[in-house]
């Protein structure tokens, strides 16, 4: 009788890719988690329990086979596990590295659940994929026939990415629109090095390319092309873009110099760091905390990121301040652990008053929070305390708090497209079909800001959508 390869949750204990320490990470903005050998994956994917109805799937938003391809893994099948791994997600290696796996797919396995300890889903599926990578079973799109129809994307995001390999695999002709010199959105000038080496972007970007995408960069829609020459030179248009625009701050001294945005921060970061750019505001100090008393304001994701970049950048002491507590939290609490072992500081249940200092800012004027009574999202709502403020030192100042939506319908002369009252384009739901005949919207700017997953799901969805509707445009003028 053949051994049983799975169910092994109840002798073997989870475990992790072994963590760069954080007084040897610190020092750079290489990725801390090391990779699995082939013997610990396998033995961590033996741990999977194989359930009948598989949360981890259930709560994955590509319902990504994970039990599949974890069987796969723990039997030496790792050809037929990429490959299941790649049927439903078009950029597993960028998944494994920075979905945030403790409130997916890991934060739903049923092991977990029952006190063992999750799958460790997101570290064998980035092995998974770059061993994929290293004995070249990723091959760029090679369709069988070619089509006549045509697609410009605009937006080279994740979305953007996703839905033009989609139709690029099915012989549609693909154009991709970006107002940055690199493709890959925040993927490529907003997520860090130390979360995802840009390495592993190009190659996707390459990859695409290869197999017949055309890029189109430096282009900024609304300026150096319009959105109207875009619709005309193709059959249907998918709108990608992201959402870039900063949430602000008020207050006194609110517009004084060392008070900037984390998207500014962080590309900045991204370009001198990981490409090696001419960055004339990281050069000048600007955008450099080297040497700075830093504060972060935020408590998502992006504020994560910026913390641990001024560390890594040399600052003298960095804060996170958030207006409730840890518990409440939105960003992932793997981050924020890593966070705290390289030395940042969270000041929980505090938020700015306003911001103090002459030529520049010298200190953010905080007050002291408590949590009352739960809102409508069933969070509790933070509360001031009378006479709590106090002035914390503070040379940079970084505000991560979050994006909102460009006003597309302004800025691309196209009043016509129609748009929620929170700015995000309307669309319709799965398809992203819009109130504009051939033009579709996928990711953020139609869901808000969100995940990478999320956007990866939306392009995949939107070009199933406009394959259907070529195919039925087709149909009707052959009648």
């Amino acid at each position: 009788m053949a051994k049983q390869p799975m169910l092994k949750f109840v002798k073997i204990a989870r475990d992790m890719p072994e963590k760069r320490s954080a007084d040897v990470r610190k020092e750079d903005f290489h990725e801390i988690y090391a990779e699995f050998a082939a013997a610990k994956a396998a033995e961590q994917a033996s741990r999977c329990s194989q359930c009948g109805v598989p949360y981890c799937q259930s709560h994955c938003p590509l319902h990504n086979n994970i039990p599949d391809w974890l069987n796969l893994t723990a039997t030496g099948r790792l050809r037929e596990a990429y490959e299941i791994s790649q049927s439903t997600n078009t950029f597993p290696e960028i998944c494994g590295r920075i979905c945030p796996q403790d409130r997916l797919c890991e934060g739903n396995c049923v092991i977990e659940q029952s006190g063992h300890g999750t799958v460790t889903i997101g570290s064998v599926e980035k092995y998974i994929t770059d061993t994929a990578w290293e004995n070249g079973w990723v091959t760029p799109a090679a369709p069988a026939v070619e089509r006549p129809e045509s697609v410009g994307i605009i937006g080279a995001g994740p979305g953007g990415l996703a839905a033009a390999d989609m139709l690029r695999r099915a012989g549609v002709q693909v154009t991709v629109y970006d107002r940055y010199d690199r493709a890959g959105g925040l993927m490529t000038y907003g997520i860090p090095g130390f979360k995802l080496e840009k390495e592993v972007v190009m190659r996707r970007n390459a990859q695409l390319e290869a197999g017949g995408v055309r890029f189109v960069l430096n282009c900024a829609v609304g300026e150096d092309i319009t959105f109207d020459e875009i619709r005309s030179q193709h059959d249907a248009v998918i709108i990608a873009t992201g959402v870039y625009k900063s949430r602000d701050l008020g207050g006194p001294g609110a517009g004084a110099r060392g008070i900037v945005r984390a998207i500014d921060y962080l590309t900045a970061s991204n370009r001198a760091a990981n490409f090696g750019d001419s960055v004339p505001e990281f050069e000048s100090g600007e955008l450099n905390a080297e040497g700075k008393k830093v504060v972060v304001i935020g408590g998502g994701d992006t504020a994560m990121d910026c913390v641990r970049t001024a560390i890594r950048q040399g600052a003298t002491s960095v804060k996170c301040l958030y207006r409730r507590d840890r518990a409440n939290m939105p960003g992932s609490q793997r981050e924020t652990q890593n966070a705290e072992e390289e030395g940042v500081v969270f000041e929980w249940l505090t938020a700015p008053k306003g911001f103090k200092g002459d030529a520049a800012v010298e200190a953010v004027v905080v007050q002291k929070m408590r949590l009352g009574l739960p809102d409508a999202s069933g969070r509790q709502t933070p509360e001031l305390i009378d006479g709590s403020d106090y002035d914390e030192p503070a040379d940079l100042v970084i505000k991560a708090l979050g994006f909102e939506p460009e006003e597309l319908p302004t800025l691309w002369g196209c009043p016509e497209l129609e748009v929620t009252r929170w700015g995000t384009v309307k669309a319709e739901f799965t398809s992203g079909r819009t109130s504009l005949p051939g033009v579709y919207a996928v990711g953020d700017i139609v869901r808000g800001a969100s995940l990478v997953v999320w956007a990866i799901r939306d392009g995949r969805d939107c070009a199933e959508a406009v394959l259907k509707d070529f195919q039925s445009a087709a149909a009707i003028a052959a009648e």
